[in-house]
């Protein structure tokens, strides 16, 4: 799952290349393949995430109360959307994993991914200090940040959708998950969003199930509130 190629890309993909190999070799080996392993750096790598993404949050909502920056940082910083990040870096291609996670698909683990992602920020930090892991950081992150709604207080679409089914008191949707292309290790999922009062159906595309869940949600919330 690992060879020099593909790290080299995963590199191209991050902005950033690294001067100690071992430490991108480090933050790619998970526990069950070596007791050196990527633990350590993560817990580096979650400091350095959260306050890079503070940082992006303070300069993009000057209005906006500690309280609301908490929950948008909560948000963007949440295993799911770390896996999300990691699946468009392909980043399960090039984890170091034990037989017994190869064969049970944890290169595809949303846990395993998310954790990777940090210690990739905290390895960074290691190889090259504060600024350059924020950028980094910053480089994944600024492209969500631009995408917020302040107004919907950090929710995820389907929370939003979700609170919008109850507040006029209609039932809550299905998600159908309808095709799955590519390879395993570069699959694309499509999935549907079912509300049977109103009577409405919209599809949503996504490198994960849950982001083409969302992506579903995002779309039905759009036309309820038409």
């Amino acid at each position: 799952m690992n060879n020099p190629l593909l790290n080299q890309r995963l590199q191209q993909a991050l902005g950033y290349t690294f001067i100690r190999s071992d430490l991108l070799e480090q933050a790619l080996t998970h526990r069950s393949y070596s007791s050196l392993n990527n633990e350590r750096l993560e817990f580096l790598g979650d400091s350095v995430l959260n306050c890079s993404v503070a940082r992006a949050l303070f300069d993009a909502f000057p209005d906006l109360p500690e309280g609301s920056l908490s929950r948008l940082r909560a948000n963007l910083v949440r295993q799911e959307t770390l896996a999300d990040i990691a699946v468009m870096l392909k980043l399960g291609e090039v984890l170091r994993l034990g037989e017994g996670e190869l064969k049970s698909g944890g290169f595809r683990r949303p846990s395993i991914l998310a954790d990777a992602l940090e210690s990739l920020f905290g390895a960074i930090f290691l190889d090259a200090g504060f600024n350059e892991a924020q950028r980094v950081v910053r480089g994944l992150f600024d492209p969500l940040v631009a995408r917020i709604d302040p107004k919907a207080s950090g929710k995820d679409a389907k929370t939003q959708l979700q609170e919008l089914l109850q507040s006029r008191r209609l039932p809550l949707p299905e998600y159908r998950l309808i095709d799955t292309q590519g390879e395993a290790h570069d699959q694309s999922f499509i999935v549907e969003c079912v509300l049977t009062r109103p009577s409405l159906s919209t599809r949503g595309e996504g490198k994960s199930r849950r982001a083409a869940e969302q992506e579903a949600a995002r779309q039905a919330c759009g036309e309820l509130q038409k």
